[in-house]
Order: structure tokens, then sequence, then C-alpha cells
């Protein structure tokens, strides 16, 4: 599926460059586009604003994790291969994709892997320079809603704020915009005109006529008719609205891009590029584009590998054929339209329906089995939701702001950046008057529920067959978030009434029955308020020694009283804490009492603090009832000071409470362990027996030897981290680890490591760095053969390690400071740390990690 190189060029020598430096700055020749739109719904909590662990997405955490490790990481350090399946090269497919990547993923990939955010950040400089001010990166509508379905403020609302996330992270101002599924009409078309936006990206399906642009000679050229995705996708092309104004259009080719997400054409550079080939007009014009867009997740998430047929066709298969590598911002600029569309009232990439596939059961999305008759009173609710949401907003917001438009709109600033100081400036600069702290409050509430309002209208919500799908639900739980802010600001009452409209939405699966039950069913279950998250703080702090400022998810925890004992089985704590959430910087001042009866059961009261005395003797009755050993008078006096509402551990958050389940399982787990440890001591030789006589060894003493080798092995690669400054313990605890490998191996055990591969990957890399970057050249020869015993532990444990993150390590160092240190250098430049003749184990060490070193090793 990867191209491969038997040459150790990763890019083209500055010879050949030169001869390709003339189209960069006049039209001449075959230019070639590859767009990617890179996007990932919302998936935050939006209570806790974050993402909940999704088990589907196993052995990830969540889709973004997994996609990200699929497809975001890998384009960001895409391998060129050589015959022999070693990295000859890394490139960074960034610098030379035309991309957009959305608003919300760009904030995940920020703190998911800050290295890949940066190198994508790098990437659209770096295209800058050699494109001549034009980088690689565009914008993108900012949370992925159907413009031409917005109201009017929605669509300048949503352009903006793609436009300033744009700004805050790339430095400068996007010149096109990726419309959520190129949905498109005129009104967008105009909104887009009037924020500046120079360019968009559209499918041929979209266009209905063309012409070439009138000149002197010719006033008025004939129109073609070009509906049927005729439209030659070449050149760009001028789109025109009544006052004359214009935006600029590609249209990407569609059978090229189809074919990158259906067919083979990613399965080699050489098929890339001759797929591409076949595009190129032979008609003699001095320069034309070849552009094709896909969904970026293409290459690597839904085409496993592809990263690195991109990143040999952008590096040496479009250069060997003489074509320019370029994005659009760059070819407008030396090849502006000199042609005009027009185009159809209002179309989309993805529904052969205008924009119904967002609001109506035009059967797009359906295969054929679901209706999507839920699509349209979906969409009639959220509307409805909307509407009442701006009554609340203007009525309430033009008491508080200056200009409540205005300051939703800048908003923006705030979502990325929601430090007190950045907070602060904004309620300063938009604020009515100096407003009191309640009112603050309200400010911020208030433009919450405008923000939850429009991720509401995220497509994916209505992409797919059915309503009660995750994506259906998410922006229902933005709904339910937005309705709930409305409420706490003017006590309007908006929740039966929705439940009601969502009636009307059916679904396909009988349990729900309608978009009603959906609502009670998955969303009304997953909203938070304060007394939840204080109740996992107080049962969670049973097991976590909590400082006295903490985080939990968006709030911060300041913990005013705490006290904890213990008596046999039961265990009680009782506290008081102050809560502020640092979206709404609302704040609760709560004492709780959470009593552990041991196992399973916890028994946990909420109350908002009264007075220093009632709590004092709270505290006193409390730990004398436990004193008593007794459950039942403990559980009573909770109950008559806190009331009949309570908490258990099924009231903690999803991954909190199976965390604590794990903590609650450790001792019968580890009696457990022993137990079984010691039936696989006294049972060995017969074990070894059946092993030997090829007879399936008893299911009772199979079990009992994987238990214990693999509690073995958990121990020994704990120890391990542990150790990993320490050479000596270090070599001890590799070769239990390596015997005990063998040992599992011969008796063909199954071992259960769920943290290993994690850990020795890690330990791997850190291994690694120091030996490049700190290492002791006296020590050479065995800190190599340290590594190397690592990496063989993984492998004979089965681990499937991915040793990437070491390869692009070794690589580095290797090209930037070996290479140049301590083979290029004349003697007296020489700054190699290690000696030429000693350097072999560290070239060994190169090829054991796939990377062509062999030029050098002879």
């Amino acid at each position: 599926m990867v191209s491969t190189a038997k040459n150790t060029k990763v890019f083209s020598s500055n010879s050949d460059r030169s001869n390709f430096s003339e189209p960069l700055k006049k039209a001449h020749g075959v230019y070639v586009t590859i767009h990617g739109h890179f996007y990932q719904p919302p998936r935050e909590n939006p209570y806790l604003d974050t993402i909940e662990r999704q088990p589907s997405a196993h052995p990830y955490h969540d889709w973004n994790e997994r996609i990200h490790h699929e497809c975001y990481r890998p384009n960001a350090f895409a391998r060129i291969l050589n015959d022999r399946q070693e990295v000859i090269g890394i490139v960074n497919n960034f610098e030379y994709l035309s991309f957009n990547i959305g608003a919300t993923l760009m904030s995940w990939l920020e703190k998911y892997d800050p290295e890949v955010y940066q190198r994508i950040i790098e990437a659209d400089k770096k295209s800058s320079r050699r494109l001549n001010g034009r980088g690689n990166a565009i914008a993108q509508v900012y949370n992925h809603i159907i413009l031409p379905l917005a109201n009017k403020r929605d669509k300048y609302t949503q352009i903006r704020w793609g436009k300033a996330d744009f700004r805050s992270r790339f430095g400068r101002d996007p010149e096109g915009m990726w419309l959520a599924e190129t949905a498109v009409d005129y009104a967008t078309v105009e909104a887009l005109i009037d924020e500046e936006i120079r360019f968009i990206i559209l499918a041929p399906s979209q266009a209905e006529r063309c012409r070439p642009l009138p000149t002197a000679e010719t006033s008025e050229p004939e129109w073609h008719e070009v509906g049927g995705s005729q439209i030659d996708p070449t050149r760009p092309y001028r789109c025109f609205i009544e006052d004359g104004r214009y935006i600029d259009i590609f249209f990407y080719d569609g059978p090229i891009s189809r074919d990158m997400g259906f067919n083979d054409v990613l399965n080699t550079a050489d098929n890339f590029a001759s797929r591409i080939g076949q595009a190129v007009k032979g008609d003699r014009r001095p320069a034309q584009i070849i552009s094709v867009a896909t969904d970026g997740e293409t290459f690597g998430h839904h085409k496993n590998g592809t990263e690195k047929c991109l990143g040999y066709a952008f590096t040496e298969e479009f250069p060997h054929r003489g074509w320019t590598v370029t994005n659009y911002a760059h070819y407008l600029s030396i090849s502006p339209p000199t042609w005009e569309v027009v185009l159809k009232p209002v179309t989309a990439w993805s529904c052969a329906h205008g924009v119904d596939r967002w609001q109506d059961n035009c059967g797009c999305g359906g295969g054929g089995v679901w209706h999507q008759l839920w699509r349209k009173p979906l969409r009639e609710t959220l509307d409805w939701l909307r509407d009442r949401t701006i009554e609340v907003y203007e009525d309430r917001g033009r008491k508080l702001f200056i200009d409540p438009w205005l300051a939703r709109d800048e908003y923006v600033a705030v979502i990325g950046d929601r430090s007190v100081e950045k907070v602060e400036q904004f309620l300063q600069t938009h604020q009515a008057y100096e407003l009191t702290a309640e009112e603050r409050i309200d400010a911020l509430r208030l433009l919450e529920m405008q923000r939850h309002a429009l991720l509401m209208y995220t497509s994916c919500g209505w992409f797919f067959e059915e309503i009660s799908r995750p994506e259906g639900v998410q922006i229902l739980r933005y709904a339910a978030r937005a309705l709930e802010l409305a409420g706490e600001v003017t006590g309007i009452q908006l929740r039966e009434e929705f439940i009601l409209r969502l009636t009307q939405a059916p679904s396909n699966v009988e349990l729900f029955g309608n978009g009603a039950k959906v609502y009670q069913e998955l969303v009304s279950s997953a909203q938070i308020g304060f007394e939840q998250v204080t109740a996992h703080y107080a049962i969670s702090s049973l097991f976590i020694n909590y400082l006295q400022q903490e985080r939990i998810y968006c709030y911060k925890v300041e913990q005013l009283d705490y006290q904890k004992q213990q008596m046999g089985r039961l265990a009680l704590s009782v506290g008081q804490v102050r809560l502020t959430s640092e979206i709404t910087w609302e704040s609760h001042h709560y004492v709780f009492a959470v009593l552990h009866l041991g196992g399973w059961d916890f028994h946990c009261c909420i109350k908002v603090f009264n007075g220093r005395l009632t709590y004092s003797e709270l505290k006193q009755q409390l730990f004398a009832d436990l004193k008593q050993a007794s459950a039942a008078r403990t559980i009573t006096t909770m109950n008559r000071f806190f009331g009949d509402r309570s908490f258990n551990l099924q009231h903690l958050f999803a991954e909190e409470r199976q965390r604590i389940v794990r903590l609650l399982t450790i001792k019968t787990k580890v009696h457990l362990d022993r137990l079984y440890g010691q039936v696989y001591q006294e049972n060995y030789s017969i074990i070894a027996a059946f092993q030997r006589e090829e007879l399936p060894v008893p299911q009772e003493l199979k079990v009992a030897a994987e238990v214990a080798l693999s509690t073995r092995c958990r121990n020994a690669i704990s120890a391990l981290e542990k150790a990993i400054g320490d050479p000596q313990k270090l070599d001890v605890h590799l070769a239990e680890l390596i015997a005990t490998a063998n040992e599992a191996n011969h008796l063909q055990c199954q071992l259960n490591l769920p943290k290993a591969k994690k850990i020795l990957e890690q330990s791997i890399l850190r291994l690694l760095w120091k030996l490049l970057y700190d290492g002791d050249p006296d020590t050479l020869e065995t800190d190599v053969a340290r590594l190397e015993r690592a990496i063989s532990v993984g492998e004979k444990l089965h681990l499937g390690l991915s040793l990437d993150r070491a390869q692009e390590t070794y690589y580095n160092c290797f090209h930037q400071r070996i290479v140049p240190n301590c083979f290029i250098s004349s003697h007296e430049e020489n700054t190699c740390r290690w000696k030429l003749s000693e350097m072999k184990p560290l070239l060994q060490l190169g090829q054991r990690l796939a990377i062509d070193i062999g030029e050098w090793l002879d």
C-alpha cells in the first residue's frame, strides 16, 4: 500500500528545485493541489467540557484519540521507505497539503499532542515561505453547521468565529474558508464576501453554468451549461453577486476525489500520480491546476498507511513529473480567474437534494433501510429553541452588554482562552456598565447559552440514519444545556415544550420510539449540576488525597475543611468545598458527608453551607456515631441533617466510577493473584508435562499460569518504569521480563498486560533520548544493548510496540547531529561525541529501529 524509494534522498536537491522555482512566481505548467478537510465533531460533555471515554474507540480513550494516532500524527510524521521498508525520510505532509482543520479539533489537538499541533502550525509557515507568502491552511466554518440553513446572524458568527480561531492559531487572516459539507447558497456567498473571504472550494456538481469573463473584445461571452458536473476543474472561477462583488471558487476534480476515497489510487504514489495525470489537459494552455479534495481522515484512518503515499508523491513523484505542488491561495495569486460561474441555488457535496440531508427525509445516509422522518421535526425543534434563546439573549443581554451581538461575535476569544485575565478583559470591553458579580455570571451564562445554541446545529447530528446515534444525542445535549442556561438567567421554562416537540421526531429504534424518549433516556440522564460534582469529589476523596485547590474537569474546587476517619470496614468523610465553574464563574459553597459501608455501598449527602455552628455540630455528631460502629445511626444523622436525597457510586462520572471500582477490587485481586501464583508454582511440573506430551493443559492450571505470569510481568514492568534512571536495576528488571516472557511463550500463555505497552514505549523513548543527547560515550555499547533488550521484551511479550516516536527521535538526531558532526565535518570541525571506530552499535540500533543507515554502516 505504501510507496518506497531506493535512494536516501527525501527531498529533491537544491539543483533539482531550482528548475521549478519559476512556476512559483509566474503561472506555467501543471500545478497540483491536494486538499484535506480534517474535522471531528465536538464530542465534549457540555457540562464537563471534556470528552468522556468512548468504548467503541478501544483500545483508545475516544475517537479523537484513535483517529489522531491513525491519521493526524502519521501525517505530521509521514515515512518515506526504501525497498527494505526502512525509513529514509520523514515528511510533514501538512507542508504540502492544502488543508483546513476545524476549530474544535484544533483545540483538542493543542491539549492532547502539542508536538503535532506545532508541526501543523509550522507547516503553514513553511508553505508560506515556499509559496510567496501563501500558507496551506484555510479556515473553516466554526463548528461545521450547514450555513444555508442558518439564520443570518448565525451565518456571520460562524464565519467570524472560524476566522478568529484561525487567526489566533496561524497568526494571519485566512484567504479561504471550507464550508461544512461544501453547503452553499448566495446568501452564504454574500456573507463570505462581507467577511473578506477570498475563495472557497466546491464540488463540480454545485456549478450551474460558466463562461469566460467579458473582455473589451468579447463583451458578452457565451454561457456554458455545466449543471451535470461538466465544469472544467483545472481553472479557478469568479462568482459575482448582485452588487458586483465576487468570491473566487475552485471546483475540485470529482472523479479523482471519489477514487481517493473509494478506489485504490492511494495504494502507491505512482498510482496516484498516474490517476492525476489523466486529468491534465493537453490543449497547450500555459497553466492548469489539478485539484482534489476529500476528508483528511482518508489519509491514514479510512485508508491505512496512505499518508506514506502522500509524503512520497509530494516530495518525489510529483516533482519528478515536473508538477508544482501548490495551494489555492498561491495559484490565485499567479493565475487569477478568467472565467465566471453561476452556482445552483442551494447545494452540498454530500446530498443530491440540495441540503435536505440536514432537514428532511431525503434518503441520503439512510442506506435504504431506515427512514429519516425525524430530521425535519428535529430541525424545527432546534429552530424553535434557537428563537426562544434569541429572545432571552436580547431581552437580558441588552441590559448587560453595550452590543449583545458584537459581544457574541467576539466571545470566541474567551472560548479559546478562559483565563481570568482574558475573561476580565472581555467583560471590561463589552459590559454596559460595571457589572456586579452576579451580573457577570449572568453575562457569561447568556454567552454560553448562545454558544450551545450554535453547537446544537453541528451538521453530524443529521448526517446519519438515526436520531439516537451518538451524533444526534450530542447535539441534543448541547440543546439541553442551552435551555438550562436560559432558565438559570431568566427563570423561563423551555424543557417541557422542547420535549413535547421532540415527540414528533420518530426514531427507527423501537426502544425509543421518538426523539422525546431519546432525550429522556440519553440526554437527561447525562446532565450534571454542582451537586453531582460535589458528590463526585466527596466519594472520590475517600480514595484520593485532594489538595486544598483542585480542578475537576471545568470546575475549580477549594477545600475549606475536610476530615476523614475509619472504623473497621466503615469510612466516613465530612467536609466543606467551594465549587466555581471556570466557564460561567458561578460558585457554590457546599457541605458534604459520605459514608463507605464497604464494597460498592456508599451513602453521600450534599447540602448548601448554612453556617459554621451547624456544620460543627454535624461533624461532631457524625464522628460520634461512627465511633459506635453504627452505620444505621450514622445514616440516620446524615438524613436528618441533609434530607432524604443521597448519592452513591452510580452518581460519579463514568471514568472516576470505573477507577474506584478497580481500586475497590485491589485487595481481592492481590489475594487471588497470590492463590493463583501458589497453584502455578505447585503444579508447574504437571503443566510442563502436559506441554511436553503436546496435550491440552487443563483449563484450571492454564488460568493459574496465565494469572501468575501476568502478575509477575506487571510487577516487573512497574518496577522498570521507576528504575529508568538506574541502569543496574533496569538490567535486573529487563532480565526478569525476558525470563518471564520466555516462560509464558513456552507454556503458550496469553498474558494480561494492559499498561505494559505504553510504559515500555515511554521507557524506550527516554532511554534513547538519554543515549543520543546525554549518554556517556564510554558506555555506548552497554547502553545500546540495554535498549535492544527493552525492544526485545516488547516483542517477546507480543505487545505490538509502536516505536514511531523512538524512530523519529533517532532519525532527527542522526541526520541533524550525527551525520553532520561525525561523518561530514572536517577533522578540525568534528564535534562528534563518539569515536567513529566505536559507533557501530549506535548505527546497528538505527537498523533495529528500521532506519536506513546502510550507507554509513558500510
